[in-house]
Order: structure tokens, then C-alpha cells, then sequence
């Protein structure tokens, strides 16, 4: 209840609120699991909760205390979203809690309100016959500024399924250290230790772990064997065609899991510059490269706008500029995003983008390729963005190989602005945007 009410009142992280929550309360695993699923599970259902605490809160949910608000919403989580824990429990608990913060009136009040919902438990749906940015914006619980945005890009059925991909639970997936093992090695590995892991559908370099915990806590990860990434996240550097002995800068590299899959790739030969704007997070990407044991990869510390001031021009065979975005293809991970966003900070980081493009554009060399990636769906930051650099800068095109070795994925993702677009159900992973242009050969 705290940190839902912090995370509402102060705008804060909840990932960083619960992980220090946990830390004082040295909860059991079971109950970190359960505390964890309350607190991302109620942020997640936020406006559908709200929807339906509305009919039996007197002048509406908006106007009680912060923290009652969040023990409602917590309360009818656990009644409409969970199985496993009694209605009666849930009451009781809430009660419990509000007589401990409260007074006698709101335990009372939250008494009532819960025991009243459960009367009517049958009736906690949303209507059919509502406009279809409503239903979709209630029953999958995601703003409806955005949901209508959606529709009127990707159609409503596609809308649908992405805000329904959504609320999924993300898969853990792990990227093969191949300077080390090999995929299937590492399979073995994991079969041989009783782990349920089969190899990833979109990147031949990814395994997908299930109900195996925080492999970042396994001796194959202390060890350098595996890194924890996303499997839309791992196409990027496949994207870049990488060879031994190149030249090859990360923009906005930090927490430095791409630079670390690029110098994988490169088998350690070459150099990668890893520029990130934030010092604290240069040593995150120092730290991942002496854990996977790659000597290749340097760190430097500075505004990606800065670069072409920093490096002689046309210095770079490759270039991946994963370009500071939205956000809005990771909301299964972090479900707070979809409430804090607005169409103005869309335009914003698109402007910014564009101009980072620009900037960074003039440090590769002529017949090198240049990576743009992003992880949201945003049409504005994603094929926009590459078709206004393009237009404005002749010496710049599509590659010629088009997506090159992500042409495997033509018949299920989205091909847009001669890039990739990448839905949340297309592989049950991140929204991914990926384009890969090169520098015309004067």
C-alpha cells in the first residue's frame, strides 16, 4: 500500500520503490512474489480498478486519500485479477490495514465498499457495446488517448492484441555469450540442471528460461556465460553485420547490453567506442563488458550530440544509435510508462531523435551502415524519424540488403519505413523498431 501510494503521489519508480521495500521486509520468496504481483498488478489495472471502484465510492474514487485509493485498488486486484486469495481475506485484510492508518470511519468505509462489491461481483465487466477505444482502453487497461493513437495506426484488431500482449508476463530470455559456448552447449547445460529452456524463436543467439527465477543469480551468469536481454533486443546488434577487426560506435549505450552483443559478435577483434550521457552508467557498461571477458569495448562518458564534435568524421564502419525513446514497446515490464506519457513528450523525443540521427550520421564512413533502433511502436519516432533524415541527406539510404538477416521476420512483424516494426504479440516480446541505413559509396 506505501508504494503505490509513493509511486502515485511522487511520480517514483515503482520497480525501485518495491526493490527497497522488499529489502527491509525480508519477506519470504512467497510473499516477495505475492507483494511484487499486487504492486505491478494494480499499476497495470489502474483505470479498469478505478472504473469500477467508481460505482460504489461515494463522489468517486478521485477524491479519497491517496493511500485509501491504493488499498481499494490493491483490494479489488486481488478480487478480480487473482485466484488463489479468499474474498473474505482480502476484506479482512484491507479492514485490518485501514483501522492501522486510518480511523474508524474509513475502515468502515472500506468495509462497506468491498463487502458491497462482492454482493455484486457478477456485475465487475466492461460493457460490449461501448466505442471501441473505450472498451479496449477499460478492459485492457490502458489510457485511452493512447489506445485511439494506436487504432488509428495499426487498426483495431492489431490495437487489441498489443495492449492484451501487454498485460502478459514477460518471458525471461537469455543472450549466449558465443565467445565462450555455443546455443545449443548452453542448452544442454540448462537441460542438465532440471531448467525448462528452449531456444528463443526470433534471435539464434537467445534462450528462453521458464519459472527458473533471476538468472542474473546463476553461476553461468557471474560467469559470463549468459546475459539477461530481451530477444527483440538481441536483433539489433545481428542488425549491424558486424566483422572482427571493426570500427564501431554505440551512441547511447548504457546499461551496455547491445555494446556487449556487438563485441560478442565481433569474437572480441575491433573496437567498440560505448558513449552514454550518465558517468554512473558508463561503469554499468564497463561492469557487463569484464564479466563477458571482452577487451573490445571502451566506455566513454557524454551527450550523443556532442559525438561529431568528439571523433573525426567518417571515422566509424558501424554506427547503433538506440535512440533515447518513448518506451512504449516495454510496458509488460514496466507498467507505470502507459500512465506517465503524453502525445507532447511523443513529439519531443521525436525532434531529439532526429536530431541525434543528424549529429551522429557524419562519423560513418562511406559504405559503412548505421543501426537506428528503438523500443517503442510510435510511428512519429520510429519510420518517421529515418524518413526525415533520409529526405534531408541524399548521401544516406536504406541499405541495399534491406534488413538484411531480419528478413526472417517479414512474414510476421510490420515492414515500415524500410525498417522493422515489431509488435508485443507478433513474438510475445518487446515493440521493437529496427532500420538499418548505410552511407552512399561518393
Amino acid at each position: 500500500m506505501n508504494v503505490l501510494t509513493q509511486v502515485e503521489q511522487e511520480g517514483a519508480y515503482s520497480n525501485l520503490l518495491l526493490n527497497s521495500a522488499l529489502q527491509k521486509a525480508s519477506l519470504s520468496k512467497s510473499d516477495a512474489g505475492l507483494a511484487t504481483e499486487l504492486i505491478y498488478g494494480t499499476i497495470s489495472r489502474l483505470n479498469t480498478l478505478d472504473y469500477f471502484l467508481d460505482r460504489y465510492v461515494n463522489k468517486g474514487v478521485a477524491k479519497l486519500q491517496p493511500w485509501v485509493r491504493a488499498l481499494l485498488r490493491m483490494s479489488l486486484y486481488q478480487v478480480v485479477y487473482l485466484d488463489r486469495i479468499p474474498d473474505h481475506a482480502v476484506v479482512s485484510e484491507a479492514v485490518n490495514l485501514a483501522k492501522r492508518r486510518g480511523h474508524q470511519g474509513i475502515s468502515g468505509m472500506v468495509n462497506g465498499v468491498l463487502r458491497n462489491i462482492l454482493r455484486q461481483k457478477a456485475d465487475l465487466t466492461i460493457p460490449e457495446d461501448m466505442p471501441a477505444a473505450r472498451r479496449i482502453s477499460l478492459l485492457h487497461s490502458h489510457p485511452q488517448w493512447l489506445v485511439e493513437r494506436w487504432i488509428a495506426q495499426y487498426g483495431t484488431e492489431a490495437t487489441e492484441a498489443i495492449c492484451a500482449a501487454n498485460n502478459e508476463p514477460p518471458a525471461v530470455s537469455v543472450r549466449v555469450n558465443t565467445t565462450m559456448i555455443s546455443r545449443e552447449e548452453m542448452l544442454k547445460l540448462m537441460g542438465s540442471h532440471g531448467l525448462d529452456a528452449t531456444p528463443s524463436p526470433l534471435s539464434p543467439y537467445g534462450i528462453v528460461v521458464k519459472g527458473a527465477g533471476n538468472m542474473a543469480l546463476t553461476d553461468w551468469y557471474r560467469d559470463g556465460l549468459i546475459s539477461i536481454q530481451d530477444e527483440s533486443s538481441m536483433l539489433v546488434a545481428e542488425a549491424i553485420q558486424l566483422e572482427p577487426g571493426m570500427r564501431v560506435l554505440d551512441c547511447c549505450a548504457a546499461p551496455g547490453g547491445k555494446s556487449a552483443h556487438m563485441g560478442e559478435l565481433m569474437k572480441d577483434e575491433g573496437s567498440i567506442i560505448a558513449n552514454d550521457i550518465h558517468t554512473h552508467k558508463g561503469k554499468l557498461i564497463s561492469d557487463q563488458a569484464s564479466r563477458l571477458g571482452l577487451d573490445s569495448i571502451m566506455t566513454v562518458t557524454g551527450d550523443a550530440l556532442d559525438l561529431a564534435d568528439r571523433f573525426e568524421p567518417a571515422s566509424f564502419d558501424r554506427i547503433l544509435l538506440d535512440a533515447p525513446c518513448s518506451g512504449l514497446g516495454v510496458i509488460r515490464r514496466k507498467p507505470d510508462l502507459k500512465w506517465g506519457k503524453s502525445e507532447e513528450d511523443i513529439a519531443e523525443i521525436a525532434a531529439l531523435q532526429l536530431r541525434l540521427l543528424e549529429s551522429v550520421s557524419s562519423l560513418l564512413r562511406p559504405g559503412g551502415i548505421l543501426v537506428y533502433s528503438t523500443c517503442t511502436m510510435e510511428p512519429q519516432e520510429n519510420e518517421g524519424v529515418v524518413s526525415a533524415f533520409l529526405e534531408g541527406h541524399a548521401e544516406f539510404a536504406i541499405a541495399d540488403d534491406g534488413l538484411g538477416s531480419l528478413s526472417r521476420l517479414e512474414e510476421k512483424s510490420l515492414l515500415r519505413g524500410g525498417g522493422v516494426q515489431i509488435l508485443p504479440q507478433h513474438y510475445h516480446s518487446d515493440g521493437f523498431y529496427i532500420a538499418r541505413i548505410s552511407r552512399q559509396s561518393s
